[in-house]
């Protein structure tokens, strides 16, 4: 397999590794204080999950909360997985450079370790895609890198197949998400390893 797409990469990686990866990264206990953070500001309303992965916890925990969840992943295992174990929320199976909403369809969009999987020249368009995707005052709250890095790692999670990442740094991140008209309105660093990643919190404004 070539690395040349890294397209086909990532999402045979994820159709590989798809279980793995729940077990590795703890779907149980994961995210929960973003999640819960977030239902608090949205006692109702609609939100979508760009690489919902599986579904846990964040579409399991926002739909238990009451709100209407929209999945998208590019992996066709990741949403078998989804509907099976989310059965109240939509799930599709699209590249979140090629999904399509209308303006204002959501009160939040979250993203948690799936915008690094996308080429950089595609993510800022993507981030202003998102921005147009919110109602005025939604929230835009992701996990992005925190310094720049482009790798591949071969066998991931032992599971046979390739995995990529491409990953500006946080000022970046910070500068593009400013740029496509978000507001950022808090950021953390999340530790993971020997490195970490950017949490932001972002906002459309009313």
């Amino acid at each position: 397999m070539s690395i040349e797409d890294p397209t086909e990469v990532v999402r045979r990686g994820y159709d590989a590794a798809s279980l793995r990866y729940d077990e590795v990264y703890g779907a149980e206990t994961k995210y929960r204080p973003w999640l819960a953070e977030l239902c608090g500001r949205l006692p109702r309303g609609d939100v979508l999950d760009v690489g919902c992965g599986s579904g846990v916890p964040v579409a399991r925990a926002l739909a238990a909360a009451g709100l209407q969840v929209t999945g998208i992943d590019i992996s066709e295992v990741q949403i078998r997985r989804a509907r099976e174990l989310v059965p109240t929320a939509e799930f599709m199976r699209v590249d979140a450079t090629a999904a399509a909403f209308g303006t204002g369809s959501f009160d939040a969009v979250v993203s948690f370790y799936a915008l690094i999987h996308l080429p950089l020249a595609e993510q800022p368009g993507l981030l202003g895609r998102i921005a147009a995707w919110l109602r005025p005052g939604g929230w835009f709250v992701a996990t992005v890198g925190h310094g720049a890095w482009t790798g591949v790692e071969e066998d991931w999670l032992g599971s046979g197949a390739a995995m990529w990442w491409s990953h500006a740094d946080a000022g970046t991140y910070r500068e593009w998400i400013g740029r496509a008209g978000l507001t950022v309105e808090r950021e953390e660093f999340v530790p993971e390893g020997d490195g970490g990643h950017a949490l932001f919190w972002a906002r459309r404004p009313v």
